[in-house]
């Protein structure tokens, strides 16, 4: 490549924002020219936490502040209902990447249930790619304009769409039971939701009513086109920072075995090098996967041999979000796709 590609990211002081710049800092083919705030401005992200990755980058400016000529790409990592207002802007001006849920969904009208009505370009809804980069490699090839999808979503998509598009499991009753770290909240989450004098709290919350089921909802769906795909969905938040981990219960289809499932996803980490299958006595937990672009698999027994379980794990931040953003910036650049990110 003949010369650096200019980047810019706006929301680069929240827990997403400051990963993508720890590390778009170590990417061999990346400028960053800008770092965007809407709290903080007037000081280096190195005075905010001091970490090597940071030396010598841009001064924080005001977000509003960025202008696309000065760049080639821009990284959204602002909240829902934000990014919409500067893609109006900056739209067919420069590559985007957006890492919040203004995006990923295909009809207003589903946004406007789970994130009200505060959009102002909806008229592009259909203009993005899902960024699920296992999933969606050869759209994001050349996309200019990307939209990273949610953690939950990317924990739960990732083994459940190859099951569902070989048609492996019965998707009438899938219950999937998912665990995050409270960083997966933002720098507002009230920790002492978390904390007592005496011990740490646990908890699910939105049973079933979570905005990242209608976009789980949306993206099995393209792949089932039989039926729609019925699931049951729990999240709860653990007092740990990062990391999250989804435990999928399936029901089999006639004829298929747990080899089935074995032999299909060691044939995906094989073409995939962020996906791992775990088959021996390897944990799979929060520290297996915390600081990687991973989403790690493994497979348990279930009393019934027409069920399956499955457990996926993979960093909220990195592969939930930040990482997967910059995977999805590889392909869509043509660059080796695990640059700067192993």
């Amino acid at each position: 490549m003949k010369n650096k590609i200019k980047v810019a990211v706006l929301g680069s002081t929240g827990y997403v924002g400051m990963e993508l710049v720890k590390i778009l800092s170590n990417h061999s083919y990346v400028d960053i020219n800008f770092l965007g705030s809407e709290t903080i401005q007037g000081s280096y992200l190195s005075n905010i936490d001091n970490t090597k990755e940071y030396n010598q980058l841009p001064l924080l400016k005001p977000n509003n502040s960025f202008n696309v000529e000065d760049s080639d790409y821009v990284f959204l990592a602002l909240p829902h209902a934000v990014s919409n207002k500067y893609v109006k802007k900056y739209f067919n001006k420069i590559n985007i990447i957006d890492l919040s849920a203004d995006f990923r969904l295909d009809k207003f009208d589903v946004y406007k249930e789970n994130y009200g009505n505060e959009h102002e370009c909806k008229e592009h809804l259909n203009n993005f790619i899902y960024g699920l980069a296992e999933i969606n490699r050869d759209k994001i090839l050349n996309s200019k304009n990307i939209a990273v999808p949610g953690c939950y979503p990317t924990s739960i998509l990732l083994p459940l769409i190859p099951l569902i598009q070989n048609k492996f499991i019965d998707t009438k009753n899938i219950i999937i039971d998912s665990k995050s770290g409270y960083s997966g909240a933002g720098k507002k989450f009230n920790f002492n939701k978390m904390k007592s004098k005496n011990d740490y709290n646990f908890y699910n919350y939105n049973t079933n009513n979570h905005r990242h089921i209608a976009e789980i909802k949306q993206e099995l769906n393209k792949y089932n086109s039989e039926n729609l795909v019925k699931f049951s969905f729990n999240p709860h938040i653990l007092p740990n920072f990062r990391g999250m981990i989804s435990t999928i219960y399936c029901d089999l289809n006639d004829s298929i075995k747990k080899t089935h499932i074995i032999n299909l996803f060691q044939d995906l980490q094989k073409i995939n090098p962020f996906l791992k299958y775990i088959d021996n006595d390897e944990p799979l937990d929060f520290f297996s996967v915390q600081n990687s672009n991973f989403c790690k698999l493994k497979i348990f027994n279930h009393h019934s041999e027409d069920k399956i379980i499955i457990v996926s794990a993979i960093d909220n931040l990195i592969k939930g979000a930040a990482g997967q953003a910059v995977q999805c910036f590889n392909i869509a650049e043509n660059i080796e796709e695990t640059v700067s990110l192993v």
